[in-house]
C-alpha cells in the first residue's frame, strides 16, 4: 500500500511539475489574462464586505516606454541584466540585515516578482519560496529578459485594484503608459515597495525624493542604452511578432 502511495504521488508530481512547465512556455507568447494577486485580491474583498474592481489593460513591449522600462529596473532590480532570475548578493544582505532585527528587507528580483504574482500567493512560508524559486528558474530558462520585464509592468500592483502600466497611467495621471513622462514614470516606480499605501499621483516627499533618487539611477545606468542589454538574440528569419 504503500509502495502505491508513493508511486501515484510521484505521478501526482510529475504531473504537476510537467503543467508547471506548460503554463510558463504558453505565457511566453501568450499575455497571461490574470495573476494569482488579482485573485487574491478579489477574495480579500469578499471575505471583508468591502468592493474592489480589478482593472488591467494589457499593452505589448512596444507600447511600453522606455523611461518605465528603465524606471522599475532602476527602483527594483539593477542587476536585472545580468543575473539569472537571483540576486545572491542582495540575498545575503537582506538575510544579514533581517537577523539583526528591525524592519524586514526583502530581496526579491523582477523575475522573482514575476513568478510570484503570476502564479503563486503572497506570504514568507517556505512552501511559497520554494514554488517562487522554481517558477522563477523556468522563467528565466524559457522566457528573454524583455519579455520578463513586458510581464511584469503589465502585471504589477500600483494601488487597489490597479494593476498594468495601462491602468496605473490611467488612475494616477489621466494619460496612457506610452505617453508617460520620465517624472511620472519615477513616481510610479518609487510607490512600487508599498503601492496600496503610497500614491504616484499625490506623492509624498519620502515618494518625491525617492522618485528623484531613481531618475539619478536611470541616468547612471545608461537609460535606454541598457535596454539593449536585454533585447533577445534572434536570426534574421524570426517572425518580428514573436
Amino acid at each position: 500500500m504503500l509502495r502505491n502511495l508513493l508511486l501515484r504521488l510521484s505521478k501526482l508530481l510529475l504531473w504537476l511539475i510537467g503543467l508547471s512547465v506548460l503554463l510558463v512556455l504558453l505565457f511566453r507568447w501568450v499575455p497571461p489574462p490574470f495573476t494569482a494577486l488579482m485573485i487574491e485580491r478579489k477574495i480579500e474583498s469578499w471575505r471583508t464586505g468591502e468592493t474592489i474592481d480589478l482593472t488591467r489593460d494589457w499593452r505589448p513591449w512596444r507600447e511600453l516606454p522606455d523611461d518605465l522600462k528603465m524606471a522599475v529596473i532602476a527602483a527594483e532590480d539593477q542587476k536585472f541584466a545580468d543575473h539569472w532570475g537571483f540576486d545572491v548578493a542582495a540575498i545575503r544582505a537582506a538575510l544579514s540585515h533581517n537577523e539583526r532585527g528591525g524592519s524586514l528587507r526583502g530581496a526579491s528580483t523582477l523575475s522573482q516578482q514575476v513568478a510570484k504574482n503570476l502564479f503563486l500567493w503572497s506570504g514568507r512560508s517556505w512552501p511559497r519560496k520554494g514554488l517562487e524559486a522554481w517558477f522563477t528558474a523556468l522563467i528565466e530558462l524559457l522566457w528573454p529578459k524583455q519579455r520578463i520585464l513586458e510581464v511584469y509592468l503589465n502585471s504589477v500592483e500600483w494601488g487597489d485594484g490597479i494593476f498594468g502600466a495601462q491602468a496605473a497611467a490611467q488612475h494616477h495621471f489621466g494619460t496612457g503608459a506610452p505617453y508617460l513622462s520620465t517624472r511620472q514614470a519615477s513616481l510610479l516606480a518609487a510607490v512600487l515597495p508599498n503601492p496600496r499605501q503610497w500614491s504616484a499621483g499625490k506623492p509624498s516627499s519620502h515618494v518625491n525624493n525617492r522618485a528623484a533618487w531613481i531618475r539619478q539611477q536611470m541616468r547612471q545606468l545608461g537609460g535606454s542604452h541598457y535596454l539593449q542589454r536585454i533585447e533577445p538574440d534572434q536570426p534574421d528569419w524570426w517572425p518580428s511578432w514573436l
